[in-house]
């Protein structure tokens, strides 16, 4: 499945967080609501990205807009991720890609000439409306809380 364009009707998912929470996309209409995609707990891009989100939490709060990261693995993995760094929103686990798959994000990747499928690095700025605002690709983990916050304050 391709990725979503902006001005686009986001897919409505429905996965448990750390702590077995259910969140759906229509929990968060009226809202603005950042989804991003992360390859995996744990791992250093992944964690410098979760902490930069984390730190600019209450500039997201402030802008009434919901943070939530999505990436493969179990809850248990989720939250040990967040128990290690204090992550202080709901990380989704997508255990079987299929909010990945239905986003785009889940694509053919290569590492150190190995070909496999997992997460691209991608977030989705979704709007109150539950459409897509704004979606960055290939993700560049420094700055990149920064520019969505300031994508948000444009909304």
């Amino acid at each position: 499945m391709a990725l979503i364009e902006e001005g686009k009707k986001a897919p409505a998912f429905s996965l448990n967080d750390q702590d077995g929470k259910k969140h759906t996309l229509s929990a968060y209409a009226g809202r603005a609501l950042v989804l991003y995609f992360y390859p995996k707990d744990d791992t250093p891009g992944c964690t410098k990205e979760a902490c930069a989100f984390r730190d600019s939490l209450p500039q997201f709060k402030a802008g009434k807009a919901a943070v939530l990261g999505v990436s493969i693995l179990d809850e248990t993995s989720k939250a040990k991720f967040a128990k290690k760094f204090d992550v202080n929103f709901p990380l989704l686990a997508d255990e079987h890609h299929e909010v990945a798959e239905k986003y785009g994000v889940w694509q053919k990747k290569s590492l150190y000439g190995r070909q496999f499928m997992g997460i691209a690095r991608t977030t989705y700025l979704i709007g109150p409306d539950g459409k897509v605002a704004k979606r960055w690709d290939n993700v560049k983990v420094d700055g990149h809380a920064e520019e969505v916050l300031e994508a948000l304050q444009q909304l």
